[in-house]
Parts: C-alpha cells; structure tokens; sequence
C-alpha cells in the first residue's frame, strides 16, 4: 500500500522545521530506507558551540520549542547552536505513514525495522554532511531520547563532549519490553489496524485509545492516581482526564509510526556493541556524563539509571523530582524544568 495523509504530521502542529535527506541509510537489522529524510529544528546561531536534542517515543521537536529551549533556560539558543532531530518513525522524518517517491516500497506495513543505532548513525551523517559539525558540546534528549544519547556517546565517544540522558536507559529491561510489547498489542488488536494497512489513523480509533489508557496506567505514577494531580490539570475525574488529555494525544497518531519506534525502544541496548558485556559499552563513554531520572518514573526508575551510572566513567546521578512520572518530561510541572535546567546549566558550565 502507498503512503497516506495525515494532517497531524504538518507545521500547523509541530512549527517550523526543515526536511532533509541523507540518501540511503543501510539498516542494522537489513534493508534499508532509499532515501531517508529527517526533520530538523534549529535554534540559535550555526557558529555556536553545538547541542543536539533527540526526540522521545511519539514526540517531536515541537515539545523542546515549547518548553526546553530558549535564552531562559539552560539550552540558550543564544550561546548555542541547537539541532533537534526528529527520530525515524516518528511522523515527520521518514515514517512507515510518509514513504513515498524512492521510499514508496517501504510504505506502511511493509516498512523496515530500525534500530536506535540507525537513528545516531543518520543523525552522525546528517550533522557532519549538511551542517559541518564534528563534535558536539552536548548531546541529550528524554526516554527514547536518552537510549540515543547513549547511543551516541558509546558508538561515537570522540565526537561528545557531553551527555545527559533524561529518564531513560542505555539497556532496556524485560518489563519494559513487556509493558512496550502490550502497547503494540492495543494497537494492532484492534481489526482496523488491518495488518497495517488501514486508510487511516481513524481506522484504528479503538487501538489507539486503548494504547492511550495503558499510558495512563505506567506513563503518570502511581501517587499521579492518588493525589488526583489531573484536578489541577483542570480535570474533574480520571476519566475525564484519559478522555480529554491522554486519548487525543495518541488518536491523532499514525498507528505505524509509533509500532516502528516501540520496536526499537523494547531493543535500546548499547551492550549490542561489546557483545553484551554493559559495562565495557559503557566503559568506551568519555564524554562528562550526567545521568537524569525522575523519582516516580515506572518506566526507567532510578534504581536503574543507577546501576548503569556506577558503570560510566566520572559520571553524576541527578534526580529530578516530579509527582508526574515519566510524562514528567512534557514539563507540565512547574517545578520540573528549574530543575533539568539546573542539571544542564551545570554540565555545560563544566570544563571538559
């Protein structure tokens, strides 16, 4: 089946960005994307020191616009030169929804798998090819985000000079695969889904709002539940609040898409470089490393991000607190970016 529309994935919802190709990207698992193409959001001067910014699981650059970039926080477009990369899959660079022209054979469900390696080795291309950027004053980036800044500082340590994964993990756990795995399943349960080839996002309505309640049940933490903090969020009842924030969010989504980034986070795993051995992954990291979880996460709970920690050279542990969770990263907390911006003002303030 060809490539479909999706009004979701234009400027109207994500602002301005810039599409640009890379060529062929040969893929880890086999095959390969004919022409991959990734969106990219700058900010800043290009003759600034650079910081790139991954994108999370169903996220864009749109969120760091909004909420993490600017002269009031620590990545100040007016010290840096700021590159946020859309991941492959996620809507706007090359997605199982979007192939067409050379990509035309790769559409929907016929779309390769693609590791989180393929996503740094495009990123390495795209910032060195089209920007001329060799090295890079900070990589960071949230959940997803932060299994490809520790993609980047394990594959490419001479090129990072900074690292600070956000919530996430540079080896993926069994639950979090499993939880991942029943994501998918509310998905393609769903007899819209049509083995990937439905005409639309509506198609798979009910799949999609079933994956949006299981969000609700591991994205916010438990005392999230407890303390009603959706009341504060301006909504009267849980219900209300899944109905009204969690399910719109994901219905607008291309059911493709988010399968092909959930294959590779349930597979984020830099061990695969040193043939599983965590620690020696972690070891080849030269790049000042500081580690960010957040307490009530149920994805990547400290505890986690710990034991990796402890394996990385002169690294540091900061944990941020946010009754949220994990969805903490979307800094609807007001007293969630005073503290990533604390963290990333002070690593980027520290001589390397």
């Amino acid at each position: 089946m060809s490539a479909i529309q999706n009004p979701f994935y234009t400027p109207e919802f994500h602002g301005e960005y810039e599409q640009i190709s890379i060529g062929r990207l040969d893929l880890e698992e086999g095959g390969s994307i004919p022409d991959c193409h990734l969106a990219v959001a700058t900010f800043g001067d290009p003759g600034n020191p650079p910081i790139l910014v991954t994108t999370w699981y169903s996220g864009t650059h749109q969120i760091f616009r909004e909420q993490y970039v600017g002269e009031d926080h620590a990545l100040d477009p007016s010290r840096y030169f700021i590159v946020v990369v859309d991941q492959i899959g996620s809507g706007l660079s090359t997605s199982p929804h979007n192939a067409s022209g050379a990509n035309e054979a790769i559409a929907m469900s016929a779309f390769p798998k693609v590791r989180i390696g393929d996503d740094v080795v495009a990123q390495e291309r795209l910032l060195r090819e089209h920007f001329g950027i060799e090295t890079l004053e900070l990589v960071t980036g949230g959940s997803m985000g932060a299994q490809q800044t520790y993609e980047w500082a394990v594959r490419f340590p001479d090129k990072v000079r900074r690292a600070a994964p956000i919530a996430g993990t540079a080896q993926n756990t069994d639950h979090d695969f499993l939880y991942t795995r029943t994501l998918m399943e509310a998905i393609t349960a769903d007899p819209g889904f049509a083995g990937g080839e439905y005409s639309s996002n509506a198609d798979v309505q009910a799949g999609l709002e079933r994956h949006a309640r299981l969000w609700g049940v591991m994205g916010f933490s438990t005392e999230f539940w407890k303390q009603k903090v959706y009341t504060a969020l301006g909504f009267d009842d849980m219900d209300a609040f899944l109905a009204g924030f969690l399910q719109p969010y994901f219905t607008v989504r291309d059911p493709n898409d988010l399968l092909t980034m959930m294959w590779k986070w349930q597979r984020g795993d830099v061990a695969r470089h040193t043939g599983g051995d965590l620690a020696a992954a972690l070891g080849r990291i030269t790049a000042k490393t500081v580690v960010i979880p957040i307490d009530e996460d149920m994805f990547f709970p400290p505890r986690d991000c710990v034991a990796e920690q402890t394996m990385v050279k002169e690294s540091e542990l900061r944990v941020v607190e946010d009754v949220l969770g994990h969805l903490g990263l979307f800094a609807v907390n007001p007293e969630y970016m005073p503290q990533i911006d604390r963290h990333l003002g002070e690593l980027l303030d520290t001589p390397v």
